[in-house]
């Protein structure tokens, strides 16, 4: 029975994060575009804020320092909002976003100026993600290295 509550407690974490980084994310690009966005960036955001947690797991201990985070957070949302491009705007044709006339960009789906632009920004989803996960979940107090 407690084994089966932890597994509760551990989805009903994931649930939280889900949504507070869909939120984040969903708000981020209304205010980047200036318009809302399609529903299914609200999925893209829930998926790519769990996964910034991995960067500097709070289960493996790993202790990189927030430049190195940054870059994988960078890489990370990129790989994310590749798959949700060849899902939804190529295989589906919802036609959500296209980054064709932007230089360096793969399919229209991606491109080099938001990878780095998504570098740019994940401190602040590093940050939020290590904040609720101390305040909500009773993990550690976050402390980073720069460099």
């Amino acid at each position: 029975m407690k084994k089966i509550k932890h597994i509760f407690k551990i989805i009903f974490e994931y649930i939280i994060l889900f949504f507070i980084g869909g939120i984040a994310y969903y708000f981020i690009e209304r205010l980047w575009k200036g318009y809302f966005p399609h529903f299914s960036m609200f999925i893209v955001g829930g998926i790519a804020f769990i996964l910034l947690g991995f960067i500097n797991s709070r289960y493996l201990e790993w202790k990189m320092p927030l430049v190195e985070q940054m870059f994988i957070a960078g890489f990370v949302i990129t790989v994310v909002e590749l798959f949700a491009g060849l899902i939804l705007n190529i295989w589906l044709k919802l036609n959500i976003w296209d980054y064709s006339n932007i230089p360096y960009n793969f399919l229209g789906q991606i491109c080099l100026s938001y990878f780095a632009l998504w570098q740019f920004l994940s401190p602040v989803g590093i940050i939020l993600h290590d904040i609720v996960c101390w305040k909500l979940f009773n993990d550690k107090a976050p402390t980073y290295n720069i460099i």
